[in-house]
């Protein structure tokens, strides 16, 4: 018989003053928490600063767990320019310590990830965590919804395929199927 490759995935739900994040194990159909929670930056009073603590944190957690993939909510568009402008600052932090450790990215529209977990693209963050307790077979802290969220993002990239390189070819939206779709801009 075929052995079952366990796959160790970092969620990230980005966030300028809360950040959560989720790491699952996951063998087969199986997944396991291994650990979830928020990183708050709320204290830190400049932009510089909260970033760099965001960035020390993911480290961290990627060194302790030492995740095979990462999974990340994709930018929304909102309408204050300037929110989308840190937020958008804090999601490359992100990428950036995975990308420091070679850990491959790929990102989820919020929508793609509440579809995934619940089958409701538009499902409140109360159903999403209701659903994770199902999925999960665990009662998760249900007012932690930043870590609850990045514990979805970690389940939605394991529904969405068993490997990484899926997004290489370009089936479904991440680095490297913008890689692949645009050779011409990469230096």
């Amino acid at each position: 018989m075929a052995e079952i490759k366990e796959k160790i995935i970092l969620g990230v739900d980005p966030g300028t003053r809360f950040m959560g994040y989720g790491v699952i194990l996951t063998q087969g159909d199986s997944m396991k928490v291994l650990q979830y929670g928020v990183i708050n930056v709320s204290k830190y009073t400049t932009q510089g600063m909260k970033l760099k603590k965001i960035y020390e944190r993911i480290i961290g957690i990627i060194e302790e767990f030492l995740p095979d993939e990462m999974a990340i909510e994709a930018p929304f568009f909102g309408v204050n320019v300037q929110s989308m402008l840190k937020l958008g600052r804090a999601q490359g932090v992100v990428m950036a310590a995975a990308l420091s450790r070679e850990i491959p990215i790929v990102e989820y529209s919020p929508k793609t990830v509440k579809q995934s977990v619940t089958g409701n693209g538009n499902a409140s963050k109360e159903q999403v965590a209701a659903m994770l307790d199902n999925l999960l077979k665990m009662k998760l802290d249900a007012k932690m919804f930043d870590a609850t969220d990045a514990l979805g993002i970690a389940v939605c990239h394991h529904f969405h395929g068993t490997s990484i390189m899926a997004t290489m070819k370009g089936t479904k939206k991440g680095w490297g199927a913008f890689v692949n779709e645009n050779p011409e801009r990469i230096k």
